[in-house]
């Protein structure tokens, strides 16, 4: 391959992956460093209350007058982390599973398959509330039998990264079984099988590296899905919970306090420019990513 024709060239052609890679970087790097620049007491509970947008609140304040930036980039932190980490978690099972029962063929194959329709026909919702419910007490107990009352507080954010992240890797699954069933007859993996090579070798060593970029494409299309799933828990009042705070979390408490009355519109508006300006940057990337790394894609 030419370096005209590198996949990192291509991504560079592409104004749209760009442009959103330079968004998600300024997004994270505000959510990591921006609290930390913004004058003390920004996140602390005061008699402000709802502030309109002015040179000292830039994105006003809440019903607790507390600065709505501060809370968002907050937000932003934690819905970064939780959609990172469970589309991490959503890759690793999709992608063992997947190569497993590609690899397998026959009944093995099969089975696998049915189970990943069986838990396909499960309404999400219900699945995550129940994975929820009954997970997160679980979690509680068990860091204060072992002296880590600290992070309690943070239970509900480990259980949002498992149970997203085990319920996202369904097509995961599907998509790597899939290119594994095609590569798995392919003349160098004949090769390695007839020169004695285990089975964990062929597949770690010689399908995996053929197939990660297909997978790495379809990461960069969950993290979106689940940063997305993690806010709508959050608006319904089972995932992030104060004083800790998400996008989704922000809306949820905008919701409560906007009426015909009197509209405190930027409690509203801003959390949903960022969240959806960040998911926006993150399916352009991943397009982006699926254009350089496919051959048989063209404009």
């Amino acid at each position: 391959m030419t370096k005209s024709q590198s996949p990192w060239t291509k991504l560079r052609r592409n104004p749209a992956a760009v442009a959103s890679a330079i968004i998600l970087i300024v997004v994270a790097l505000a959510a990591i460093f921006g609290p930390g620049f913004l004058p003390a007491g920004f996140g602390e509970v005061t008699r402000n209350s709802f502030l309109p947008p002015s040179d000292q609140h830039p994105f006003g304040t809440d019903l607790n007058g507390r600065d709505l930036l501060y809370r968002v980039l907050l937000g932003a932190r934690i819905s970064m982390i939780v959609g990172i980490a469970g589309a991490l978690v959503s890759f690793v099972v999709g992608i063992i599973y997947g190569m497993v029962a590609g690899y397998g063929g026959g009944q093995a194959d099969s089975i696998m398959m049915r189970f990943v329709d069986v838990l396909y026909a499960i309404p999400r919702l219900i699945f995550l509330l129940v994975l929820i419910s009954a997970l997160d007490p679980l979690l509680r107990r068990g860091m204060e039998t072992h002296g880590l009352q600290a992070l309690i507080g943070y239970s509900k954010i480990v259980i949002l990264i498992l149970c997203l992240g085990l319920t996202e890797w369904l097509t995961m699954a599907r998509i790597v079984r899939g290119q594994v069933l095609s590569l798995k007859s392919q003349q160098f993996v004949l090769a390695a099988r007839s020169i004695g090579q285990s089975h964990f070798n062929i597949i770690f060593q010689h399908l995996l590296p053929n197939l990660i970029g297909v997978a790495l494409v379809y990461l960069t299309l969950t993290v979106p899905a689940v940063i997305l799933d993690e806010s709508f828990l959050s608006f319904l009042g089972v995932g992030v919970q104060a004083p800790l705070a998400s996008w989704g979390l922000l809306l949820s408490d905008a919701a409560q306090v906007i009426n015909p009355v009197k509209g405190y519109w930027w409690l509203l508006v801003f959390p949903a420019i960022a969240m959806s300006l960040t998911l926006l940057a993150l399916n352009f990337l991943g397009d982006g990513l699926r254009d350089a790394l496919d051959p048989r894609q063209r404009r």
